[in-house]
């Protein structure tokens, strides 16, 4: 009865109505208000969880206008609100014309979703945009640089209207805009008649005119599957860690596979019995089986089934690919056969995540893909055409066109003759879509950093707006041909910065799915200052629910590939919290390491930068008027010593005596040695102990290059013991500040190029631990970590007999010091029912873990619910997760080395006994 006010405030007097325990009471009164009547509910109207639905909003706000605010404000607050109602209600408040919701939406600006719909609002009503994001910017923070940001673009998009409203507003806030007003600077642009044809007249700006496509008849690529592997890919896929590999028979496996056979078996188990019953019984299994059970798994689920089974594991993988092509991409790389090309073919041209694995395998194949494409690509026009035809254009741009005319020759002339047609069409227009995209609201090329040409001039801004669609039509893997032809005319260096500046405005406005071409740009584009900007984004990533971001952001640190990138995409894949994030930056390690023929671990030892070191590893700073040394200590924590040798706190600030102009750019080079030190340290001390305990070896001629003559490395490596070997005999040594290598009775000692070099575990020292412990002490030398000094356990002869370690079990410990074992390689679990991690594991070799099972285990973002846990069971596994009474637990501490046994001893002891 919308004209009966006279009821609804008669329900208003009465609390029983108006705090009425049935929410749809309560929400019937609410669509009834009028903006008189909210007063009585002091800016909170609590309709329950998710009450305040969109049809709710929309018919409050009907009856009350901006009265309706003040509800909304008070849900945002709402304890674990979710992300998707926290965008709902921003954008409800966006829509509202009033400063309150306005600024509702600016106190909340550090919140991604929240900063989307602040933009949005910004667009929606500019002039309130300038009143109350202005004096937003003034304060001090990360939230006030946002706002900042977002005031500087608004600014710009809208000049006139801030030079036209300037007078009106108020003096704080015409005080920050005004500057923002003044026009950019062009003169120092560069003329059109300067600037390649792709930056003035690209190809989307004319009608686009294509020849017809010449169609060949009666091609036909080859049947049949063949499998192709790469060296050691078989068998780390055999072995590789899901419930699969630790999956053990409850029961006879030839009853399982009678089971299988005859459909009694249950889903669960169907995978661990085709993987581990006999081929000749299971293999026929293959041929009419969906897998669909399995497909959430992952593909690592798939991969111990195709070493498995090879080219019959293939027709469950074609049957479940269209349901879960992200998964199966991945698990077909090693196939080559017409259907699975065809498949990748399709996911180059359509999709995303499993677009850049159609690409990896394009890659992989070469000529034998190119083979079985060419049919389709000179057929009948269509959709497998089409994406026939870009697969081959992708695989010519990364590989040239030999391949590919080469498999084309093998089907005729006319064969032939049609591809050379197809690669004979300008790149420029054949990587075009069909539909262009259509510029964001939120880029503006007025607001991005200026882009220089080599000769200096700047670009103006209509060519900053073509590059920005080359790069909106580029795509992972494959950029805009015409990118390559900025690249040679545009100072690299600005090119980055203006990646880096596309990049965070990106981020300000809640990263945007369609626009995230803009984290690819930065691999296109950028420098080791982006990846030094970059690296703890990806680092953070996962943590903020955006996993598939930090995953991209691995293809970026790739892409950039310099030495600093791969540096820190490696750093990654040893040192980050979150376990798949982790897991994909080793594979893209091992990727790279791959094409270089060497092993992630040989690459990294190669990507360690000198930083401009001289030849004693140190460098010198320059005032002008004075100089500083810098040196490194036992953890290469950088220090100062003055002309005079004496040892200060930190470098002096530049002072008034000090040449202002070089002693400020020496300081600043200064800081950023640093912060890079900062980076590096860590992981190469952490490196460097996992070689001793691994065994890890060098040739001679490795170390000398790689330690030695380091100037970074060689302050770590004077400082522990090494040994060589050669002949079958070995000895220990250590080098020298001169960098010689001298032996335990500190004589000199030459180490051959071809010898093996490790750095020996005190267990391998062969009775020399004293000798070195004296010796170190006498040359004051301090180890980077403990090796002489390091403790040592050994198991229990019940131990080393069995697979558990019963002395470690039932002890309490506080969470925060579990945790801390992720320093030392061990891993928490994949979090169960109601989001709990119940066991903590450290990989011990293929197919083996040491598992602790806790009690009560670990809640997932909430650690201080259960602050102390009990190691309920310890013991060793093919795969971490529950321990199980009724399973065998085959694995033996006494076939692990005993180097491994007494790290693992190590840690559970220190864990278990710290005050």
């Amino acid at each position: 009865m919308p004209t009966e006010r006279a009821w609804t405030d008669e329900c208003l007097a009465d609390p029983a109505t108006r705090d009425h325990p049935q929410v749809a009471v309560r929400d019937m009164l609410a669509c009834s208000l009028t903006a008189g009547q909210t007063a009585v509910f002091g800016g909170r109207l609590d309709l329950g969880w998710r009450g305040w639905g969109a049809a709710t909003v929309a018919t409050v706000a009907d009856g009350t206008g901006t009265a309706t605010v003040p509800f909304l404000v008070t849900e945002t607050d709402r304890q674990y609100l979710g992300a998707d109602d926290l965008k709902a209600f921003a954008a409800a408040l966006a829509a509202f014309p009033s400063d309150e919701a306005f600024q509702a939406l600016v106190d909340r600006v550090g919140d991604k979703h929240v900063r989307a719909e602040l933009a949005e609002a910004a667009r929606r009503f500019p002039v309130r945009a300038l009143r109350l994001l202005a004096p937003a910017s003034r304060a001090a923070g990360a939230d006030a640089a946002l706002v900042r940001r977002m005031l500087t673009r608004h600014v710009a998009a809208h000049r006139p209207l801030a030079l036209a409203v300037l007078p009106e507003l108020p003096a704080d806030a015409a005080e920050v805009v005004e500057p923002l007003t003044r026009a950019q600077d062009t003169s120092e642009d560069a003329p059109l008649a300067a600037l390649p044809d792709v930056l003035v007249t690209p190809p989307w700006t004319a009608p686009r005119t294509t020849a017809r496509p010449r169609v060949v008849t009666g091609a036909t690529a080859p049947d049949g599957t063949r499998v192709s592997w790469r060296d050691g890919e078989r068998s780390a896929w055999a072995t590789t860690e899901s419930w699969v590999t630790g999956w053990q028979a409850y029961e006879p496996l030839d009853v399982l596979v009678d089971k299988l056979l005859r459909g009694d078996l249950h889903p669960w188990h169907t995978v661990g019995v085709l993987v581990n019953g006999p081929a000749d019984r299971v293999r026929p299994f293959l041929a009419d089986w969906d897998g669909m059970d399995h497909c959430y798994d992952g593909a690592e689920v798939f991969k111990p089934l195709v070493a498995a089974h090879e080219e019959a594991a293939l027709p469950p993988l074609l049957r479940m690919a269209p349901h879960h092509p992200a998964a199966m991409a991945e698990v077909m790389l090693p196939f080559l056969d017409v259907r699975v090309a065809r498949l990748m073919a399709q996911w180059l041209h359509r999709l995303k995540t499993a677009g850049r694995t159609a690409r990896t395998w394009l890659l992989r194949h070469g000529t034998d893909a190119a083979r079985l494409l060419v049919p389709d690509a000179v057929g009948a026009a269509g959709a497998g055409r089409t994406a026939a035809e870009g697969a081959l254009r992708a695989l010519v741009a990364a590989q040239g066109p030999e391949g590919v005319r080469t498999a084309a020759g093998e089907y005729g002339p006319g064969a032939a003759e049609a591809v050379e047609q197809l690669l004979a069409t300008d790149p420029l227009v054949s990587a075009l879509p069909a539909r262009m995209p259509q510029p964001a609201a939120w880029i503006d090329p007025r607001v991005l950093p200026r882009i220089r040409l080599g000769t200096g001039a700047t670009l103006p801004v209509p060519a900053v707006s073509h590059l920005l669609t080359m790069l909106a039509v580029s795509k992972p893997g494959a950029p805009y041909p015409g990118l390559d032809r900025v690249r040679e005319v545009c100072e690299p260096g600005s090119l980055a910065a203006f990646a880096r500046g596309l990049f965070e405005e990106w981020r300000v406005v809640g990263m945007p799915p369609k626009e995230a071409w803009t984290l690819q740009a930065l691999g296109w584009f950028g420098d080791d200052e982006t990846v030094r900007a970059l690296t703890p984004v990806i680092r953070a990533w996962p943590g903020e629910g955006a996993h598939h971001r930090a995953v991209e952001g691995l293809d970026v640190l790739a892409a950039i590939g310099t030495d600093s990138a791969l540096l820190h995409l490696h750093g990654i894949s040893q040192r980050v919290r979150f376990k798949a994030l982790r897991q994909r930056a080793q594979e893209k390690i091992a990727e790279v390491a791959d094409e270089l023929g060497l092993t992630a671990e040989q690459l990294a030892d190669r990507l360690v930068p000198d930083l401009g070191l001289d030849a004693e590893g140190a460098t010198t700073v320059d005032y002008g008027t004075r100089r500083f040394t810098v040196g490194f200590d036992e953890a290469l924590r950088p220090f100062v010593r003055d002309a005079e040798g004496r040892r200060l706190k930190d470098l002096p600030k530049p002072g008034v005596r000090d040449e202002k102009e070089l002693a400020t750019a020496e300081r600043k080079r200064f800081l950023a040695l640093k912060k890079d030190v900062r980076a590096i340290a860590a992981d190469q001390v952490r490196r460097l102990e996992a070689a001793m305990v691994d065994g890890r070896s060098w040739t001679g001629a490795e170390f000398r290059q790689l330690f030695v003559e380091h100037p970074l490395v060689r302050h770590l490596a004077r400082r522990l013991v090494w040994s060589a070997g050669r002949d079958g005999a070995a000895v220990t040594f250590r080098v020298t500040p001169a960098g010689v290598c001298a032996d335990a009775r500190d004589e000199p000692l030459t180490v051959a190029d071809d010898a093996t070099v490790t750095l020996p575990h005190p267990l391998r020292f062969a009775g020399e631990l004293g000798v070195w412990a004296e010796l170190l002490a006498d040359h004051e030398l301090v180890q980077p970590f403990p090796q002489v000094a390091r403790p040592l356990h050994e198991p229990s002869a019940e131990e080393a007999a069995g697979a558990r370690l019963t002395r470690f079990e039932g002890v309490t410990v506080p969470v925060g010091r579990l945790l801390g074992l992720q320093k030392r390689g061990w891993e928490r679990g994949v979090p169960q029912d109601a989001g709990v991690e119940r066991w903590f594991s450290r990989r011990v070799g293929p197919e083996r873990h040491l598992v602790v099972q806790l009690e009560p285990g670990i809640a997932v973002g909430v650690l201080d619910e259960a602050p102390e846990q009990t190691l309920r069971t310890v013991w060793l596994d093919a795969h971490p997760g529950d321990h199980w009474e009724g399973r065998t637990y085959p694995l033996r501490f006494a076939d692990l080395d005993p180097v491994l046994v007494s790290e693992l001893l190590t840690d559970l002891t220190e864990l278990t006994t710290q005050n």
